[in-house]
């Protein structure tokens, strides 16, 4: 395939240079091998040598996760080596995320989950794959699991970029733990958690309240209210859980705002066009999961129910309609049902150890209504359209990994999704049902540890689904008559990696890869617009390389590095770019844990600038931001921690788009770039009590 040996060519060169620099002495890093008990940033990233299936997987622990500085819950996702969080409107919606040349939008091809239960939302009123993770309690989170790439057997739909599974804690240390915070610009945070042990279980409990103004100049108004139950019993032949959650959020946007209206003193860099933009949003689940040694093997099997609902309006383009400007509303509400199923065997196969295996996955969205509306501060005057969607989605999968040696290791597997999406429209002709199905081959060879060090190659294909309402659309539903093409309802992606893990040097790991995916042709549904547009096939290589390092028990350096590249594969006299494809990222990381009580952490970010339109004429800016956090354990129940945020102070922006709007008083839309400014030097205390 033409397009893998040119992302080959152009990246792997320089992994095998790393990889062989590393394994013959010079550096170390990724994830220790089964000899390596002397390493001691196992503290902060699980041993995966033997145990994981690609050097773009890994397993980021608590201890890790509690000296990062993070302004939104959803940057907890910044563990992910080369994925960068932003926001481009209020707080309280969906993060922008960004991972191996995708702007994934609010999610679109990264598939993550808390405590099992899917977050991302298919055929959503604001963008598929919607992927709303600030209803997290930060605290309480135990574990971020992480895969990249198509070569996961047990990951489907919108996991083509990748996948995260964030898992809350069982236990807490201390049987109650209270956080009460406030900073700049109205921000209070206060959090409850206690535990205790209930008929031979654990119970959790956690609820945190906060608000936040923001340093808008419109006060961001963002209050949330949050909460977790959990109860688990058993041990690792035999258990179940139970958990609920529920988040409740509303909030005023400030959206991007165009360079020229700053320029213009029309408004500040915090300043906002539509004064009435906001929303409110709401997720409430249940689930329970149940895992059982059974026969050679262990079975695994978790449920989950969901109620959600997002009501968000927004205005990009301000006032091309002068009298009634530009506002629209997004609606959705939705019930959510779903569970999966699966099995884990050792056996021998030709004669050599084995694992099998297998899962079944279904999931049933209940949409009713989503809805696009057209309003005026709020007001709604115009229905664009109005739907009932219930999709439903059923996947099977089935790997194998064979030890044909000790230092050879090959895993081979597939998956099945089939998908059905049943549309009744306000607008008859974008009624219908439809169905699709794709299968997914997966195979990865594994080589070593030779000298700690092990050696991958991946392949494997994977998708994401398109918009229900897009499967069934047969006209514009803006004026009921212009023709509109359907979508593809699944959108397939191919992937291949090479890639390898060392921890040679003592107290290093390493990790790095490199990578090429494509995309097929597809055309997207437009949440924003109630219809269509076409976009070409893909093709996307880099590199990543992933450094950690533990010079003392209390000092942990981290740093991540990736670089991307994104091009349309197919011509087009506009250009090979892709819009907000970011080419570069850098994160680099300290953590500080002294037993004299001191403790903290810092974090720089940069993430380099990208095209914003197809022929790379527009570009955005870099972005760089330092935040840092400082504190001391007055004694064994009480500490302080005062954490900055934009440390530097720097001016620069969250996310940048180049698009037309209009101003009022302007005669015609303007072409120009709209940014989301990070957010100015911004400082919070915080006293926790454990007891």
């Amino acid at each position: 395939m033409e397009w893998v040996k040119r992302g080959f060519v152009k990246h792997c060169g320089a992994a095998i240079v790393i990889g062989a620099t590393v394994s013959s002495g010079a550096g170390a890093g990724g994830i220790p091998t089964h000899e390596l008990d002397e390493v001691v940033i196992t503290a902060h990233r699980s041993e995966l040598i033997g145990h994981s299936s690609s050097a773009s997987q890994g397993t980021v622990l608590r201890s890790q996760l509690e000296n990062r500085p993070e302004l939104r819950p959803g940057e907890v996702l910044e563990v992910v080596p080369g994925l960068v969080v932003t926001q481009h409107s209020g707080d309280g919606k969906a993060n922008q995320y960004f991972l191996r040349g995708f702007n994934l939008d609010h999610g679109t091809d990264f598939a993550t989950r808390v405590d099992g239960i899917p977050v991302n939302m298919p055929t959503h009123a604001h963008g598929q794959g919607y992927s709303d993770l600030n209803f997290l309690i930060p605290e309480l989170i135990d574990r971020v699991e992480y895969k990249k790439g198509t070569y996961y057997a047990d990951e489907g739909n919108f996991s083509a970029a990748g996948a995260a599974d964030i898992r809350y804690r069982r236990a807490l240390d201390q049987p109650r733990l209270i956080s009460l915070a406030g900073g700049q610009d109205g921000y209070q945070r206060a959090l409850l958690a206690t535990y205790s042990k209930l008929a031979s279980g654990d119970l959790i409990f956690g609820a945190e309240y906060s608000r936040n103004d923001g340093p808008w100049n419109i006060a961001e108004a963002y209050r949330k209210l949050s909460g977790v139950i959990k109860f688990t019993r058993g041990d690792a032949t035999r258990g179940f859980d139970l958990t609920a959650m529920g988040y409740d959020g509303h909030w005023r946007s400030t959206d991007q705002i165009p360079l020229r209206a700053v320029a213009s003193g029309m408004v500040s860099r915090f300043g906002a066009i539509d004064p009435t933009d906001g929303g409110r949003t709401h997720r409430y689940s249940l689930s329970a999961g149940f895992w059982q040694v059974l026969g050679p093997g262990l079975i695994r099997a978790n449920v989950y129910g969901v109620d959600y609902g997002l009501d968000l309006l927004s205005n990009f383009t301000y006032d091309t309609d002068p009298i009634h400007g530009d506002q629209f509303e997004q609606f959705d509400q939705r019930r959510i049902f779903g569970g999966d199923l699966s099995y884990s065997q050792p056996l021998a196969l030709f004669g050599h150890e084995a694992t099998l295996k297998s899962g079944l996955q279904i999931r049933f969205d209940d949409i009713s209504p989503v809805g696009l509306y057209r309003t005026q501060a709020r007001v709604r005057y115009a229905t664009i359209r109005q739907d009932h969607v219930t999709q439903s989605s059923y996947s099977a999968y089935l790997s194998g990994d064979i030890h044909w040696a000790p230092w050879f290791q090959s895993e081979l597997g597939a998956r099945i999704d089939a998908f059905s999406f049943d549309v009744r429209s306000n607008l008859a002709a974008n009624s219908g049902t439809s169905n699709a199905a794709i299968a997914s081959p997966k195979l990865t060879l594994i080589f070593g540890p030779w000298r700690k060090t092990e050696y991958f190659l991946n392949f494997g294909t994977g998708f994401h689904s398109n918009d229900g309402r897009g499967t069934t659309i047969t006209v514009d539903p803006n004026d009921g008559v212009t023709p509109v093409r359907k979508v593809d309802p699944l959108v397939r992606a191919v992937g291949a990696e090479l890639g390898l893990r060392t921890a040679l040097v003592p107290k290093v790991q390493l990790a790095c890869s490199a990578w090429a995916l494509k995309l097929d042709s597809e055309l997207l549904f437009t949440g924003d617009g109630g219809t269509t547009e076409p976009s070409r096939a893909t093709r996307r290589s880099g590199i990543e390389l992933g450094v950690y390092y533990s010079p003392i028990s209390a000092v942990v350096l981290d740093s991540d590095i990736a670089w991307s590249h994104a091009r349309f594969s197919q011509s087009d006299p506009a250009g090979d770019r892709i819009p907000n494809a970011i080419e570069a990222v850098m994160s680099l990381g300290l953590t500080y844990n002294h037993a004299t009580g001191y403790f903290g952490g810092a974090r720089l970010r940069y993430f380099g600038p990208a095209p914003l339109i197809e022929d790379n004429s527009v570009r955005s800016r870099a972005t760089m931001l330092v935040n840092a956090e400082a504190g001391y354990h007055v004694n064994h129940s009480t500490s302080i921690l005062v954490t900055v945020f934009n440390l530097f102070n720097r001016s620069d922006n969250d996310i940048t788009y180049y698009y037309a709007s209009q101003l009022p008083g302007e005669p015609e839309p303007v072409l120009d770039i709209h940014f989301h400014p990070v957010e100015p030097r911004t400082v919070r205390l915080a006293l926790t009590l454990r007891r």
